[in-house]
């Protein structure tokens, strides 16, 4: 699908609104093909009455002739540091899966230089190839795409915890990847997140999911005796 949606100007608009409502509780997400779109819509927001959280999407996978820029080191740290000579409202990324352990040490380097409320990840897993019935089943690269779901969450994981192990305490992280239980949640949370995103089982099964996942969670919690996700945040026993 790549980056399809309404436009800026539409999710802009919609957000005020919501804030005037009286819904603070945003999210805005942006993701532009080039640094000069992301610097637009940054000094759009941060001229507007916007008062919510900005993910800055460094890692989609799903456009056609564009690179991710979260695995070119040197261009994620000129784009923050672009963003940060102007931009002053919170404001996150989202980042590819790593898998090298030079490579999270390396982008921690870059992001701990920043004054970042959060970090989001994982995106999806680039380039994967699921074959259905002899043929591919996605587009439009050929059967090449991003991939999420339950496929993603060992690697997940492994990106919340050890960027939770890297980061600066002020840089909250918030898990994405293979969450369909309360149990996925809360290794989520056990490995060091401190919110947790929900994007497949949202598409098949709707906002019902939520409730779902969060009155498992809560047995969870209840019978570990655990009251808060304090008691338990960032606490995976290592051998």
């Amino acid at each position: 699908m790549g980056l399809p949606n309404l436009d800026f100007e539409f999710y802009l608009d919609y957000a005020l609104k919501e804030h005037k409502s009286g819904n603070d509780n945003l999210f805005f997400s942006v993701a532009g093909l080039t640094l000069e779109d992301n610097i637009e819509m940054l000094t759009q927001i941060e001229n507007s009455d916007f008062q919510g959280l900005v993910e800055l999407n460094l890692s989609c996978p799903n456009i056609p002739g564009k690179p991710q820029t979260g695995y070119d080191f040197d261009r994620t740290d000129e784009v923050l540091k672009q963003v940060f000579s102007f931009y002053t409202k919170p404001l996150g990324v989202k980042l590819p899966p790593y898998f090298d352990i030079v490579h999270f040490e390396m982008m921690a380097s870059i992001l701990n230089k920043y004054q970042l409320r959060f970090i989001t990840c994982i995106n999806s897993i680039g380039n994967a190839l699921y074959v259905e019935d002899e043929s591919v089943v996605i587009k439009p690269k050929g059967g090449f795409g991003g991939i999420g779901g339950a496929y993603v969450k060992p690697t997940a994981l492994a990106n919340v915890r050890m960027f939770h192990k890297l980061l600066k305490k002020d840089i909250s992280i918030i898990g994405c990847g293979g969450v369909e239980s309360g149990k996925d949640v809360f290794e989520h949370i056990l490995c060091g997140a401190s919110m947790v995103q929900i994007g497949t089982q949202l598409m098949k099964n709707g906002t019902k999911v939520f409730s779902k996942i969060l009155t498992e969670l809560k047995e969870i919690m209840k019978d570990k005796n655990y009251t808060t996700i304090l008691d338990f945040k960032g606490k995976l026993k290592e051998l």
